[in-house]
Protein backbone atom coordinates (compact mmCIF):
# COMPACT_ATOMS: atom_id res chain seq x y z
CA UNK A 1 0.00 0.00 0.00
CA UNK A 2 1.39 3.57 -0.93
CA UNK A 3 1.96 5.92 1.35
CA UNK A 4 -0.53 8.39 -0.05
CA UNK A 5 -3.40 5.40 -0.03
CA UNK A 6 -2.23 4.57 4.29
CA UNK A 7 -2.70 8.38 5.74
CA UNK A 8 -6.23 8.01 5.97
CA UNK A 9 -6.84 4.82 7.74
CA UNK A 10 -3.93 6.38 10.61
CA UNK A 11 -5.79 9.28 10.58
CA UNK A 12 -9.02 7.60 11.15
CA UNK A 13 -10.84 8.57 14.38
CA UNK A 14 -10.67 6.67 17.08
CA UNK A 15 -14.06 6.89 17.51
CA UNK A 16 -14.68 5.62 14.52
CA UNK A 17 -12.85 2.65 15.23
CA UNK A 18 -14.41 1.23 18.20
CA UNK A 19 -17.52 1.80 16.71
CA UNK A 20 -16.46 -0.76 13.67
CA UNK A 21 -14.71 -3.03 15.92
CA UNK A 22 -18.11 -3.19 18.15
CA UNK A 23 -15.68 -1.88 21.01
CA UNK A 24 -18.66 -0.68 23.74
CA UNK A 25 -17.59 2.99 24.96
CA UNK A 26 -16.83 4.51 27.93
CA UNK A 27 -16.60 8.50 28.45
CA UNK A 28 -15.15 10.27 30.97
CA UNK A 29 -17.93 12.47 31.68
CA UNK A 30 -17.46 16.43 32.21
CA UNK A 31 -21.24 16.64 32.90
CA UNK A 32 -24.13 15.09 34.56
CA UNK A 33 -27.66 14.93 34.39
CA UNK A 34 -29.70 14.17 37.76
CA UNK A 35 -33.50 13.23 38.25
CA UNK A 36 -35.33 13.78 40.65
CA UNK A 37 -32.15 14.24 42.80
CA UNK A 38 -33.11 15.64 46.53
CA UNK A 39 -32.72 13.20 49.35
CA UNK A 40 -31.51 9.40 48.84
CA UNK A 41 -31.70 6.39 51.09
CA UNK A 42 -29.32 3.25 50.65
CA UNK A 43 -29.46 0.01 52.26
CA UNK A 44 -27.67 -3.03 51.62
CA UNK A 45 -28.56 -6.54 52.44
CA UNK A 46 -24.91 -7.61 52.59
CA UNK A 47 -21.57 -5.55 52.82
CA UNK A 48 -18.21 -7.47 53.59
CA UNK A 49 -15.32 -5.45 55.12
CA UNK A 50 -12.17 -7.52 54.66
CA UNK A 51 -7.56 -7.57 55.73
CA UNK A 52 -6.46 -8.63 52.75
CA UNK A 53 -3.31 -9.36 54.69
CA UNK A 54 -4.56 -11.41 57.88
CA UNK A 55 -7.66 -12.57 55.98
CA UNK A 56 -10.51 -11.47 58.21
CA UNK A 57 -13.67 -10.93 56.84
CA UNK A 58 -16.92 -8.88 58.33
CA UNK A 59 -20.14 -9.78 57.25
CA UNK A 60 -22.48 -6.97 57.65
CA UNK A 61 -26.46 -7.97 57.06
CA UNK A 62 -27.60 -4.75 57.60
CA UNK A 63 -26.55 -1.32 56.50
CA UNK A 64 -28.22 1.89 55.62
CA UNK A 65 -26.61 5.15 53.96
CA UNK A 66 -28.40 8.18 53.60
CA UNK A 67 -27.48 11.80 51.49
CA UNK A 68 -28.35 13.74 48.87
CA UNK A 69 -27.58 14.29 45.06
CA UNK A 70 -27.91 17.80 43.59
CA UNK A 71 -30.59 17.89 40.85
CA UNK A 72 -30.63 19.01 36.88
CA UNK A 73 -28.64 18.63 33.87
CA UNK A 74 -25.21 20.20 33.01
CA UNK A 75 -24.02 19.34 36.58
CA UNK A 76 -20.21 18.70 37.13
CA UNK A 77 -19.30 15.26 39.01
CA UNK A 78 -17.20 16.86 41.05
CA UNK A 79 -19.09 16.98 44.17
CA UNK A 80 -22.46 15.88 42.93
CA UNK A 81 -24.02 14.81 46.25
CA UNK A 82 -22.85 14.11 49.85
CA UNK A 83 -23.10 11.49 52.10
CA UNK A 84 -24.92 12.67 55.40
CA UNK A 85 -24.99 9.49 57.47
CA UNK A 86 -23.69 5.58 57.38
CA UNK A 87 -24.43 2.73 60.16
CA UNK A 88 -23.36 -0.90 59.08
CA UNK A 89 -25.05 -3.23 62.04
CA UNK A 90 -24.95 -7.01 62.13
CA UNK A 91 -21.67 -7.49 61.18
CA UNK A 92 -19.86 -10.91 61.72
CA UNK A 93 -16.14 -11.16 62.56
CA UNK A 94 -14.27 -14.44 62.77
CA UNK A 95 -16.39 -17.19 65.03
CA UNK A 96 -18.92 -15.01 64.87
CA UNK A 97 -17.54 -12.02 66.71
CA UNK A 98 -20.01 -8.87 66.58
CA UNK A 99 -18.71 -5.52 65.27
CA UNK A 100 -20.36 -2.16 64.54
CA UNK A 101 -18.93 -0.11 61.47
CA UNK A 102 -20.09 3.69 61.94
CA UNK A 103 -19.65 6.45 58.86
CA UNK A 104 -17.71 9.33 60.55
CA UNK A 105 -15.92 12.58 59.25
CA UNK A 106 -19.46 13.58 57.44
CA UNK A 107 -20.55 14.22 54.98
CA UNK A 108 -18.47 12.18 52.63
CA UNK A 109 -18.29 13.54 48.79
CA UNK A 110 -19.89 11.99 46.21
CA UNK A 111 -18.40 12.40 42.46
CA UNK A 112 -18.52 11.04 39.45
CA UNK A 113 -16.34 10.19 36.75
CA UNK A 114 -17.45 8.14 34.01
CA UNK A 115 -20.07 6.82 32.25
CA UNK A 116 -20.85 3.81 29.93
CA UNK A 117 -23.93 4.90 27.68
CA UNK A 118 -24.75 1.25 26.73
CA UNK A 119 -25.27 -0.29 29.89
CA UNK A 120 -26.93 2.30 31.36
CA UNK A 121 -23.85 2.84 34.58
CA UNK A 122 -21.89 5.43 35.70
CA UNK A 123 -18.35 4.93 37.94
CA UNK A 124 -17.51 7.36 40.47
CA UNK A 125 -16.02 7.38 44.10
CA UNK A 126 -17.06 8.72 47.79
CA UNK A 127 -14.36 10.81 49.07
CA UNK A 128 -13.62 12.06 52.56
CA UNK A 129 -14.37 8.51 53.80
CA UNK A 130 -13.51 7.92 57.70
CA UNK A 131 -14.95 4.63 59.11
CA UNK A 132 -14.95 3.62 62.58
CA UNK A 133 -14.98 0.41 63.98
CA UNK A 134 -15.76 -1.65 67.21
CA UNK A 135 -16.00 -5.01 68.22
CA UNK A 136 -16.37 -6.22 71.67
CA UNK A 137 -12.71 -5.52 72.98
CA UNK A 138 -11.35 -4.77 69.51
CA UNK A 139 -11.71 -0.77 67.71
CA UNK A 140 -9.87 0.35 64.98
CA UNK A 141 -10.35 2.90 61.90
CA UNK A 142 -10.98 3.03 58.23
CA UNK A 143 -9.34 5.20 56.36
CA UNK A 144 -7.44 7.15 53.44
CA UNK A 145 -3.68 8.25 54.30
CA UNK A 146 -3.94 8.21 58.53
CA UNK A 147 -5.82 7.19 60.84
CA UNK A 148 -7.28 11.06 61.30
CA UNK A 149 -7.20 12.13 57.60
CA UNK A 150 -10.49 11.68 56.75
CA UNK A 151 -9.28 11.41 53.25
CA UNK A 152 -10.48 7.87 51.94
CA UNK A 153 -11.74 6.74 48.37
CA UNK A 154 -14.38 4.22 48.16
CA UNK A 155 -15.45 3.33 44.29
CA UNK A 156 -18.62 2.68 43.38
CA UNK A 157 -20.84 2.16 40.01
CA UNK A 158 -24.33 3.08 39.84
CA UNK A 159 -26.66 0.88 37.55
CA UNK A 160 -29.83 3.34 36.58
CA UNK A 161 -32.32 0.50 35.52
CA UNK A 162 -31.86 -1.62 38.84
CA UNK A 163 -30.87 1.60 41.17
CA UNK A 164 -28.49 -0.30 42.57
CA UNK A 165 -24.93 0.71 44.16
CA UNK A 166 -22.14 -1.64 43.67
CA UNK A 167 -19.50 -0.87 46.12
CA UNK A 168 -16.01 -1.97 44.36
CA UNK A 169 -13.38 -3.63 46.19
CA UNK A 170 -10.57 -1.95 44.51
CA UNK A 171 -9.17 1.02 43.25
CA UNK A 172 -9.72 2.63 46.45
CA UNK A 173 -7.58 4.12 49.03
CA UNK A 174 -8.67 2.95 52.24
CA UNK A 175 -6.52 0.65 54.95
CA UNK A 176 -6.81 -0.03 58.69
CA UNK A 177 -5.44 1.78 61.46
CA UNK A 178 -4.74 2.13 65.33
CA UNK A 179 -6.15 -0.86 66.20
CA UNK A 180 -6.64 -1.51 69.58
CA UNK A 181 -7.81 -4.00 72.56
CA UNK A 182 -8.37 -7.50 71.52
CA UNK A 183 -7.95 -6.64 67.44
CA UNK A 184 -4.29 -9.07 67.48
CA UNK A 185 -4.20 -10.95 64.72
CA UNK A 186 -8.01 -9.94 63.25
CA UNK A 187 -6.23 -6.31 62.07
CA UNK A 188 -2.93 -4.99 61.41
CA UNK A 189 -2.72 -1.18 61.07
CA UNK A 190 -1.66 0.01 57.68
CA UNK A 191 -3.01 -3.23 56.13
CA UNK A 192 -5.28 -2.49 53.25
CA UNK A 193 -8.96 -2.38 53.75
CA UNK A 194 -11.59 -3.40 51.20
CA UNK A 195 -15.04 -2.70 51.45
CA UNK A 196 -18.18 -4.72 48.62
CA UNK A 197 -21.16 -4.76 48.64
CA UNK A 198 -24.28 -3.65 46.99
CA UNK A 199 -27.03 -1.37 47.91
CA UNK A 200 -30.66 -0.73 46.78
CA UNK A 201 -31.03 3.67 45.71
CA UNK A 202 -34.41 5.16 46.79
CA UNK A 203 -35.85 6.62 45.35
CA UNK A 204 -34.64 5.29 42.15
CA UNK A 205 -32.34 8.09 40.19
CA UNK A 206 -31.60 8.18 36.74
CA UNK A 207 -28.06 8.97 36.20
CA UNK A 208 -26.86 9.92 33.01
CA UNK A 209 -23.94 11.49 30.97
CA UNK A 210 -24.40 14.18 29.51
Amino acid sequence: MSTRHARPLVAAPAAVLAAVAGVTTVLTAVSWTVRPGGPVSLTSGRLLVRDPGTGTVLDCTSSHVSGTLKHGSGLPGTGLGSVTSGSFTHCNGPIWLPFTLTATDLPWHVNLTSYNATTGVATGNLSHARLKLAGPSCRAVIDGTSGTAGDGIIRFTYTTSTATLTVLPHGGNLHFYNPSGGCGGLFTGGDRATISGKLSVSPKQTITSP
